[in-house]
């Protein structure tokens, strides 16, 4: 009896030295897994997509497309993907979600999906190339649950972005239906072509409550001594031949001369990499300054279609209907640059730019932008260490080229600048307090520019 027990309990004690090598094997990896994180998520997962989204876009569209359409496909890309990675790491406000993603989804497999999904979406046409380019993605993600968990939010990110963009006005009939008239905007040369989108004047904001939120008054009467002095600088500064520009100034208007959006994403893509920044506030920072962005070709067009003011080419061939003593027409006037089929108030350009540099200073709580700006046009890059100096450049920068006048330029800075402040006000904001930058102040973001 005391034997068949000794055996007993040896053969107990036997299975339960079994059972805890097996549970001490099962348990090691866990544990040293817990005690060692996976490794950051890589924000070139984000830098990625946004060229591919660039290429994208542009192939759809053309690539000499006017870069107002550009814009908006940029912020839709760019929200799905901010949503998708702070859904999962909880850094910052999810634009317009209440969605959370399990914590152990990779946000890289997150990103990478919500881009893919809204641009398929959007362009169909590229679905060869865009498939391509996510299995690639996909195949440096390591596979396992973080990956297939990252996935499936990507995808439901995206699908949020798509069901809040439906029936917001995107390819609306709109027209431009104003007789010309002294002041009115008329199909400029040489293609004479109709205004272009302006479907995007009645868009739905990503942000904004209304297209007319922050619309500015109207543009100097024609009777003015403004309004002569905008003239007679554009006329003067911004003429193709026989003009008082310097061989610089003839440069910063060549430099700007191409699609913003494009030149800004190149931007946002050195930033966030010189600057060694996670894959959130990379996130972050794409979607703040996309969507205002977005907002600001809104604004600027809700006031091309609104108050229909007309180009400088066709106001200096003109000027002898207008009315105003101080000004005096020349037929044959052409600008620099080829005018955009699109009226003059507001500047897209300065709008566009007057939004994003007020978004990024309230990011980085400071002025000190340190942007390197890239031109296709030029084929240079520029240093811009101070927010102000890049408006400053790009209020002239459109002067110069002769397609604005100053007011419109101005003007769009400012209305830009007060989007940025509502984008940061509303949206996109840190879910810990200590992360917050003051947002420093806007007075000298727009500054009036010169003309020597």
């Amino acid at each position: 009896m005391d034997t068949s027990r000794s055996c007993g309990r040896a053969a107990i004690g036997a299975v339960t030295a079994l059972l805890l090598l097996v549970l001490t094997a099962v348990a090691g990896p866990t544990a040293a897994a817990e005690s060692h994180p996976p490794p950051a998520a890589d924000p070139a997962a984000i830098r990625d997509w946004n060229v591919i989204a660039t290429d994208t876009i542009s192939a759809n569209l053309g690539p000499t497309r006017p870069s107002g359409q550009v814009v908006i496909w940029h912020g839709f890309v760019s929200a799905a993907v901010y949503n998708a990675v702070v859904g999962i790491q909880r850094t910052y406000a999810p634009y317009k979600w209440r969605a959370r993603g399990p914590s152990t989804a990779s946000p890289e497999a997150a990103a990478v999906t919500a881009a893919h999904r809204v641009l398929l979406t959007y362009f169909p046409a590229s679905q060869a190339p865009l498939d391509a380019a996510y299995a690639d993605s996909l195949a440096k993600i390591p596979d396992g649950r973080a990956k297939r968990q990252g996935v499936a939010f990507g995808e439901r990110a995206a699908d949020h972005l798509i069901e809040l963009r439906e029936d917001d006005g995107r390819f609306a009939p709109v027209e431009f239906t104003a007789a010309p008239a002294p002041g009115v905007w008329r199909p400029t040369p040489p293609a004479h072509l109709p205004f272009i989108d302006p479907w995007l004047a009645t868009l739905r904001p990503l942000l904004l409550t209304s297209p007319a939120q922050f619309r500015p008054g109207g543009p100097p009467a024609l009777s003015s001594a403004r309004y002569a002095q905008d003239v007679n600088e554009v006329k003067t500064m911004g003429a193709k031949t026989g003009s008082a520009r310097t061989a610089q100034q003839t440069e910063t208007a060549l430099f700007f001369g191409g699609n913003l959006a494009v030149q800004f994403q190149s931007a946002f893509r050195d930033h966030t990499a010189r600057h060694h920044l996670d894959i959130s506030d990379t996130a972050r920072m794409f979607a703040a300054g996309n969507a205002s962005a977005t907002d600001a070709v809104v604004t600027a067009w809700d006031a091309k279609l609104h108050y229909g003011f007309w180009r400088p080419i066709t106001a200096v061939q003109l000027a002898d209907t207008d009315g105003n003593p101080a000004t005096e027409a020349d037929p044959q006037w052409q600008p620099l640059l080829v005018t955009p089929p699109h009226p003059d108030y507001l500047s897209g350009h300065t709008t566009v730019a007057g939004a994003v540099i007020r978004t990024l200073t309230g990011i980085l709580g400071t002025t000190h932008i340190d942007l390197n700006v890239p031109s296709e046009i030029t084929g240079t890059t520029r240093h811009y260490a101070e927010a102000g100096q890049f408006n400053e450049d790009m209020i002239n920068a459109r002067v110069w080229a002769g397609i604005h006048f100053r007011t419109a330029d101005v003007v769009g800075c400012r209305a830009g600048t007060r989007i940025g402040v509502w984008a940061l006000t509303h949206y996109f904001s840190p879910l810990r307090p200590a992360g917050r930058h003051a947002m420093p102040p806007a007075q000298q973001l727009c500054p009036h520019g010169s003309a020597s």
